[in-house]
């Protein structure tokens, strides 16, 4: 039943779908704007530095990028997202926080970001390269999971939205197509274009319809608890293999979301019913995770009871997958995308660069 229907709404920073840049001569991804740039290690980078071995994503505004460091031969993704589209979608804001926000985090279950850097046309982010590919894949490919399999990737999940909440920062965008499987099978969580530091609750409407929780739809102001929510809806796709509110378009997928009605397989473990029953609760200030307790109230739960949380983001849960990878730079866990010439655009002009100048 999983299809890849699903998209973001309002805004799909950094899931893409579009083309690159390419050398005529080779047919292959060029990098333009080589200035040099300071990675995390205190070595300077420049674009020059990278060779561009494939593409492994396209979305509404850009492009991923395998890329390989000719110095070290260590390999990176390398997200390039076209800035007049940016600013076309409004999505400005969405950059920025991705930034903020990856800038902030080092978690054992969470992308790393090493270095940004804008030119006249693109919007470049060097990051961790997953060679697993994505959990979406693997669901896709068997159906659906079995209990053990749900409960080691829910348990690593579990460990990163937590991390996240102590540090104030909403994710907003969990769903199979956003968890990234490393060489060994454990989870990386990618994809932080509507991630958010909150200061109180936020309105924006984002995330994936089938994903949202009631009170995105609602426009009430929405915080941590979307997702918990999202958790929940997550749990029950991988145990059932569809979303458990699903329809041929968006405002009826709403409706039953806000209906709030669940229709359980009958092979599902008593636990995990009563486990996503307690994270679809409508009233958020009675969803499990968004209560005093916070995390420790899920990781309570009956259904994790054979968990060891001490071990989990020590990453010594054993992998229910360890996916086929033969070297560290290996894209056949990914799709593959025609390397097709970008539409050429204009630079964007020195004002709507001020936007940028910190990225």
């Amino acid at each position: 039943m999983a299809t890849k229907a699903k998209s973001g709404v309002n805004n799909e920073s950094g899931s893409f779908r579009e083309g690159a840049n390419t050398d005529s001569s080779t047919g292959s991804p060029t990098l333009a704007g080589a200035a040099s740039l300071s990675l995390t290690n205190n070595r300077t980078y420049s674009l020059d530095d990278l060779d561009t071995v494939a593409t492994v994503g396209t979305g509404t505004f850009g492009r991923v990028f395998l890329v390989k460091d000719k110095k070290t031969r260590g390999y990176f993704a390398l997200k390039a997202m076209k800035i007049p589209d940016v600013i076309r979608l409004k999505q400005e804001q969405h950059v920025h926080n991705e930034k903020a926000v990856l800038t902030e985090v080092n978690h054992p279950f969470l992308i790393r970001l090493f270095w940004t850097h804008h030119d006249e046309l693109f919007l470049y982010m060097l990051m961790d390269y997953v060679p697993g590919g994505e959990l979406f894949s693997y669901l896709r490919n068997r159906g659906r999971f079995n209990n053990a399999t749900g409960l080691f990737y829910s348990a690593e999940i579990v460990c990163a939205i937590e991390y996240l909440h102590s540090k104030e920062i909403v994710y907003r965008d969990l769903k199979p197509e956003n968890i990234l499987l490393d060489s060994e099978g454990h989870i990386k969580l990618t994809d932080f274009g509507f991630a958010k530091k909150l200061v109180d609750r936020t309105w924006t409407l984002c995330g994936t319809p089938e994903y949202l929780a009631p009170e995105v739809i609602q426009s009430k102001g929405h915080g941590r608890a979307v997702d918990w929510w999202a958790l929940g809806v997550l749990i029950f796709e991988m145990l059932a293999g569809y979303p458990p509110f699903f329809d041929d378009n968006p405002f009826g997928i709403y409706q039953k979301i806000l209906a709030g009605k669940l229709d359980f397989p009958r092979h599902l473990d008593f636990y995990v019913k009563d486990l996503i029953k307690k994270f679809l609760v409508i009233d958020r200030a009675r969803r499990l995770g968004n209560m005093k307790n916070g995390a420790e109230d899920v990781k309570k739960h009956r259904w994790f009871k054979s968990i060891d949380w001490d071990i989990v983001p020590q990453r010594k849960l054993k992998p229910p997958i360890v996916p086929k990878v033969s070297h560290e730079g290996d894209t056949s866990n990914f799709d593959a995308y025609p390397e097709e010439e970008w539409k050429k655009d204009t630079p964007v002009p020195p004002k709507d660069l001020e936007i940028f100048k910190n990225f």
